[in-house]
């Protein structure tokens, strides 16, 4: 029995486990892999998190990150759009950062079990997570941060995941010769790539795509060249990069859907809560705040040694997860509808860089202030 159980070990679980830790709550975190794995994920925080990690002596400097505070975007035909980013961010991989979290938590106590979760249950007060061999887990509290999409979605008969989702993630490292200080979105029919550079002189080449491309070609190479190399500038990347992987890494069915953030009184966080598109890069800052917002609303209302207040434990919740986020993913969902086209994402191009501060108006939407 623990105090909290929180099922995946991402960047939202990691921040809900080391801060509910840090206050005296003994965790337990079961995750499927071991560390330090590979993510498809864009690697690009913005720098509203770093007095967040300073608060808990979290050091990311040492891990090398790039700085960075440049944007490109790049049309399907390879029109430019340049622009500043006030805030800025930084680049680093999840191999790295999940890794530094991790140890992190584990100096703190938090317990880690590597394994799948089968199913989850709640009653009489306590919710009962089995895994693989009939191991059964009990905790009063459980946080589902097990990412964009799960088995466990089904079981949970979350409406989301009947409907299917025309969306797959691509990831590489590859060694390339551009700018460390930026971060550029290339376009293509059906989606979009996002490249930046992470730790070790390497950089994050990430990239969503209509599943529909995908079934048009033989597999992932032949899709690359028919479809994502028609705008020039992915042309040459892929050309001209090193590609660090022996293969990608492959997500299938991403989800931009609205998600509840409660389910029979089990708390979700992170990409398993809402995730913001790609293009807009901020998902991983969305995910660390998260998973702190909830970890703050647990606290307030399920200390120690007392009763659970779990309505009004979830509506804290949900009523700040909203005022954080839901405008940002909104804003995000609003945006990819102006890419992944030929004729819509020039004319988007050439109108925002006609019109500099429409640009930095939507920058701001999807970055989300300071937080500590």
């Amino acid at each position: 029995m623990s105090d909290v159980l929180i099922i995946g070990g991402g960047l939202a679980g990691l921040t809900s486990a080391i801060l509910l830790q840090k206050n005296g709550y003994q965790v337990r975190l079961i995750e499927k892999k071991k560390y330090p794995f590979h993510r498809v994920c864009g690697e690009y925080i913005s720098n509203e998190v770093l007095p967040f990690f300073e608060s808990l002596d979290i050091g990311i400097s040492e891990l090398g990150p790039s700085r960075i505070n440049r944007l490109e975007v790049t049309s399907v035909s390879g029109k430019i759009l340049q622009a500043d980013l006030p805030m800025g961010g930084f680049g680093i991989s999840r191999f790295k950062l999940d890794h530094m979290l991790y140890r992190h938590a584990e100096s703190l106590g938090v317990e880690f079990i590597f394994e799948k979760v089968d199913d989850i249950r709640f009653s009489e007060e306590k919710f009962r997570i089995s895994t693989p061999g009939n191991k059964v887990y009990e905790s009063a509290i459980a946080i589902a941060a097990y990412g964009k999409r799960s088995n466990l979605d089904q079981k949970l008969n979350r409406s989301f995941f009947y409907r299917r989702s025309p969306y797959l993630g691509v990831k590489y490292h590859v060694k390339t010769d551009l700018p460390g200080n930026l971060i550029r979105l290339d376009n293509f029919e059906g989606g979009y790539c996002g490249v930046s550079k992470i730790e070790d002189d390497k950089h994050c080449l990430c990239y969503l795509s209509e599943t529909a491309n995908l079934k048009k070609y033989s597999g992932i190479p032949e899709m690359e060249e028919q479809v994502l190399y028609k705008n020039p500038h992915l042309r040459n990347l892929f050309k001209n990069s090193e590609f660090l992987f022996e293969k990608p890494e492959v997500i299938n069915e991403i989800s931009f859907e609205r998600k509840t953030l409660t389910e029979n009184h089990l708390l979700f966080c992170g990409d398993s809560a809402g995730m913001i598109t790609p293009l807009c890069g901020n998902g991983m800052a969305i995910a660390i705040h998260s998973g702190k917002i909830l970890a703050e609303s647990i606290m307030r209302f399920a200390k120690k040694g007392s009763d659970i207040n779990r309505i009004a434990l979830e509506q804290d919740y949900t009523l700040r997860w909203e005022k954080q986020f839901a405008l940002r993913l909104k804003s995000g969902r609003m945006i990819q509808g102006l890419f992944g086209n030929t004729m819509v994402s020039d004319l988007a191009v050439y109108t925002l860089d006609k019109f500099p501060g429409l640009t930095q108006m939507l920058v701001k939407k999807t970055h989300g202030k300071v937080f500590i």
